[in-house]
């Protein structure tokens, strides 16, 4: 169950977009055996992952996308950080007024609402596209393997909750929900193998290229009885005068 907190403050409400903000993309290319020619932007970086010939050990196969053949012999994820945070905290239902002037008791009133919130934004927009599931796809046995689970693959999970409340005499009454946030930062590692010098063509030394990434998603716990799974969140009342 998600935690709540009450409070008696006077607040002025900021309108916060329900979406999550792609981070820029700065990427770092390491290339150890190839020359400044060789380098690489990270557009191409992801495009390469996209089409290697096994991606997070898993092979591929050729397709109608893959025009120019396979670009790299392998692609991975090499996760370097995993924490979670507070998103942005969201009003999530209208005022409950309670300001009748002859008005002597607390009012009863049921504060239900469900919201929405995205599943993964990542640095490129390339993670979201290509390979035979996406290379999102291949970042959920990463989440998987943490408290809390994120499926790349839904675009959205939903936070929801229908709670009794009491708006004391002379105030109004509104629920702020904050969604528990998660953050995975790695990088995805392209590689292609050297090549033997033959009796024709020169040795070809291998080449390895990388491009961070953050990957930002809504801490998401188990759905009852194998239902979906719900986002994680702390809701709050907060009491403003009339």
């Amino acid at each position: 169950m998600a935690k709540r907190r009450f409070k008696n403050k006077k607040v002025r409400y900021v309108a916060i977009g329900a979406s999550l903000a792609t981070c820029a993309a700065v990427a770092t290319v390491l290339l150890p055996s190839a020359n400044a020619a060789d380098e690489k932007t990270p557009e191409q970086i992801m495009q390469m992952c996209e089409q290697s010939r096994v991606i997070s050990g898993e092979k591929q196969s050729l397709d109608s996308s893959f025009a120019d053949g396979f670009l790299a012999d392998s692609c991975e994820f090499v996760e370097t950080k995993f924490e979670t945070f507070d998103g942005p905290t969201q009003k999530v239902t209208v005022d409950f007024p309670n300001c009748e002037p002859n008005a002597t008791e607390p009012t009863k009133v049921t504060t239900k609402w469900s919201q929405g919130i995205g599943q993964g934004e990542g640095k490129y927009s390339a993670t979201q596209q290509g390979g035979s599931a996406g290379l999102f796809g291949f970042l959920n046995g990463f989440y998987q393997s943490h408290k809390g689970t994120l499926d790349l693959t839904i675009k959205t999970v939903t936070a929801s909750e229908d709670e009794g409340r009491e708006v004391p005499v002379g105030k109004v009454l509104a629920v702020e929900m904050t969604p528990k946030m998660q953050r995975m930062t790695g990088f995805w590692r392209v590689k292609i193998d050297a090549v033997e010098a033959t009796t024709t063509t020169n040795a070809v030394p291998e080449q390895i290229f990388e491009a961070p990434e953050d990957v930002e998603g809504p801490v998401v716990l188990p759905g009852a009885a194998g239902a979906p799974g719900v986002a994680d969140f702390v809701s709050e009342a907060v009491l403003t005068d009339c």
